[in-house]
């Protein structure tokens, strides 16, 4: 921090404000929360008075100074913005009017937005529970001291960090449209090797496989026996479970419903997991799937394992799955019915059959694309991680008085 900027206690710059209203049944409010890490305000909810448990809400005006209590030791800061403005926070957000002969706001927030001012904000937060109820006391934050320049040096501050935070979020967006297009490589690699006109002739998954069932046990217990659910079921691989059934329904598993090494796991149910498959490779154990997953096991007179999983889970596989659906995830007023695949839908999936030998050829050439694209996505991942990384650096060069 450069010497010639004062510490100024933020009691000596801010000015708590309240602007109380009594809720009104007939009234509808926007109620605003604070994303945390200095992420802004938010409206977190609109809702009439009637619905609203609270006799008293305070209304936040643009230029306000916001946080929350519970959660500043996790940067719950934010300068209320023109959009913000008429909305209401409850009495857990104290709000503070900047002194703009000063202070300017935007500087403060951008002080806000610092790791090492939210840990400071921790160790002045008292509670009960150091996690949930670690509470910032207004008197505890008004003794917190920041680096103030003049204010014409706090606006050029304030005015470069915007300047390099839009050109870091151009570059996010540039980084994100190629990892777009290193997804689409290999759709559209699937899509040629399985176009929409082969389907009609192609054989079915029951055609292709020996063995097409979802499991039936699922009570857990003390055995040797092993449970693989959806959540063992993940896009491409398979995480190894360490659930294992009970004694006396582990005995009800026929043979034909044990996993083998080669069979295609295919999830049937539960959100977000519908859809995915794996390929099954532990020999080692004894297990099966509960009924949210199903077994595919490839006839291997007539195909690969490796094949037929590379097709279930690449694009053209995917929609043929996805397609057959049914149900839905929509609450209602009472229940709601689940989205699942059933065996008889899946049954009629198309599964195009080259010999076997061009078969192999299409799995090595797959495996060859995917290790490209797989090489890009981690090259993606390190350019995320940089650019995730220069904006907190910025903002200690700011308030160390060395951003030109």
């Amino acid at each position: 921090m450069t010497s010639s900027w004062p510490l100024v206690p933020l009691g000596d710059l801010l000015r708590p404000v309240s602007r109380p209203e009594t809720v009104r049944p007939d009234k509808v409010y926007r109620l605003l929360g604070a994303h945390w890490y200095a992420g802004g305000l938010y409206v977190k909810d609109s809702k009439p008075g009637v619905q609203i448990q609270a006799d008293r809400l305070y209304r936040v005006e643009a230029g306000d100074f916001v946080y929350n209590r519970l959660f500043g030791w996790k940067g719950s800061f934010a300068v209320a913005q023109e959009a913000d403005s008429g909305c209401y926070v409850s009495g857990e957000f104290p709000c503070f009017e900047c002194d703009r002969q000063r202070l300017e706001p935007a500087y403060l927030w951008r002080y806000f937005g610092r790791a090492v001012v939210w840990q400071e904000a921790l160790g002045l937060s008292t509670g009960s529970t150091p996690t949930s109820r670690n509470r910032l006391k207004e008197e505890q934050l008004v003794a917190m001291a920041i680096p103030l320049p003049p204010l014409g040096e706090q606006r050029r501050i304030v005015a470069r960090i915007e300047e390099l935070a839009a050109r870091i979020e151009e570059a996010r967006g540039l980084r994100r449209a190629a990892a777009d297009e290193v997804g689409q490589l290999a759709v559209s690699a699937e899509m040629r090797l399985w176009p929409d006109d082969c389907l009609a002739t192609a054989p079915t998954l029951a055609d292709v496989t020996t063995y097409l069932c979802r499991g039936r046990q699922s009570e857990q217990g003390d055995s040797r026996h092993y449970l693989i659910k959806t959540q063992h079921v993940q896009m491409g691989q398979y995480v190894e479970t360490r659930l294992t059934l009970a004694a006396h329904v582990a005995a009800k598993v026929g043979t034909e419903a044990l996993a083998r090494p080669g069979d295609v796991l295919i999830a049937c149910s539960a959100a977000g997991c519908l859809g995915r498959v794996a390929l099954y490779d532990d020999a080692a154990r004894t297990a099966s799937t509960d009924t949210h997953v199903a077994i595919a096991r490839p006839n291997p007179e007539l195909v690969l394992p490796e094949y037929l999983f590379a097709y279930l889970r690449g694009a053209q596989g995917q929609l043929q799955l996805r397609s057959r659906e049914k149900g839905d995830w929509q609450r209602e007023k009472v229940g709601f019915r689940l989205t699942e695949l059933n065996v008889a839908d899946m049954r009629h999936v198309p599964v195009p059959l080259p010999g076997l030998p061009e078969q192999q050829r299409v799995v090595d050439g797959l495996a060859h694309l995917q290790s490209r694209v797989d090489g890009m996505r981690r090259l993606q991942a390190e350019t995320a991680a940089e650019l995730d990384a220069l904006l907190p650096s910025i903002l200690d060069r700011a308030f160390r008085g060395e951003l030109a």
